[in-house]
């Protein structure tokens, strides 16, 4: 029997759902996922850039994607041949904790491609195609949160499609995510039960670029607010998600059965190596939310984190904190702005080299057939 643990506690006592933000092949092949299950790991989320360092760094992929190759596949269907074996692989690890906890947690997240961030049209025809694809009850599928995926966002969710939004920074646009999501939910007939959502609001990145802008001021005032913008605008968010969830639209729909879209925690690795490396999991630790780690964050937090519940409580100072910030002029705005659109950068640049590897390896492939 395995012994509880800090992530156990996490969930058991304080009501988060601690999931594991990175994918292998040889952990699920390995066993490593399942020990994580066992451990508390409660779900799992991947992105264009875990799938890049997990494809490239080791060789667990190759021989799948030869036969992708050799069976006559281009180099873009052959990586989704390989992500969506992950995925399936995954989800399956997790489906006990799905059954168990009856769809709230166990799930899985793969994100569309992410040049289609600025498309909503085809970004509803991936997540589709996606779910289609998989056919799994415990998966979520990622679309941006950018202003074009909100339309998608609520169109999948109107269909049955349950969603994972990602690349939420700041409050403004989480509480459209949030009207995209009741708005499918009540273009949708019947029963919602099986219907699921999160809001991967992103954390570390913000005290990141707003420390930049801080330290660019130089006054003592803008120099004492650093690393505590992060914070203060998830707790704000969370204040926000508290009261959508007891206001009477959203009691209307949990009639019918409608889960709440929980927050997720992401971008929870403690960036600046002057603070403590729990930071974004021990500040937000509250009910009805998740929070995504890398497995460096998830072994430092079983191993010194403090399990207890810190989220609902300093909303006051956390509004406080941000106008502060914007006293010295830091445009919190421009900041969230500016992280979305590197955000959607980065992801493409990912995919980009990604494919680029693979086309390499391809090549190679193909000539090596050709001269034995």
């Amino acid at each position: 029997m395995t012994a509880t643990t800090r992530l156990h506690e996490l969930y058991d006592r304080c009501g988060q759902s601690p999931w594991l933000d990175n994918i292998r092949r040889g952990w699920i092949t390995g066993g490593d996922l399942r020990r994580w299950v066992r451990q508390g790991v409660r779900g799992l989320t991947s992105n264009p850039s875990i799938f890049q360092k997990a494809i490239t760094a080791t060789a667990d992929y190759d021989d799948e994607f030869r036969s992708s190759i050799d069976a006559g596949l281009d180099v873009e269907s052959s990586y989704w041949r390989l992500v969506t074996s992950d995925i399936s692989a995954a989800a399956a690890v997790l489906r006990g904790v799905y059954d168990e906890s009856d769809g709230l947690d166990g799930y899985v997240s793969v994100e569309v491609a992410p040049d289609l961030a600025r498309d909503g049209a085809a970004t509803a025809e991936a997540a589709r195609s996606l779910h289609d694809q998989l056919a799994l009850p415990n998966l979520y599928v990622k679309i941006p949160g950018t202003a074009e995926g909100l339309a998608p966002i609520a169109q999948m969710i109107a269909e049955g499609n349950s969603i994972n939004v990602t690349l939420i920074f700041s409050v403004e646009r989480y509480l459209e995510v949030a009207d995209a999501y009741m708005s499918g939910l009540e273009r949708r007939p019947g029963d919602l039960s099986r219907v699921s959502s999160v809001a991967s609001f992103f954390v570390s990145r913000i005290d990141t670029e707003v420390d930049r802008r801080l330290e660019a001021v130089g006054t003592g005032e803008a120099l004492q607010l650093r690393g505590k913008a992060a914070v203060a605008n998830a707790k704000v968010a969370y204040s926000h998600f508290r009261r959508l969830c007891s206001g009477p639209r959203w009691k209307a729909l949990a009639a019918r059965g409608a889960r709440p879209q929980r927050l997720l925690w992401a971008s929870t690795s403690t960036k600046n190596p002057a603070y403590p490396d729990t930071l974004y999991v021990d500040e937000l630790i509250g009910p009805g939310t998740v929070n995504t780690l890398p497995d460096a964050t998830l072994e430092a937090f079983e191993h010194h984190g403090t399990v207890e519940p810190t989220l609902a409580s300093g909303i006051e100072e956390a509004v406080e904190v941000l106008d502060r910030i914007a006293a010295v002029g830091v445009d919190l705005e421009a900041v969230t702005a500016q992280l979305e659109d590197e955000g959607v950068a980065a992801f493409a640049k990912s995919f980009d080299e990604l494919l680029g590897v693979l086309g390499d390896k391809a090549d190679d492939l193909r000539a090596a057939s050709r001269h034995s």
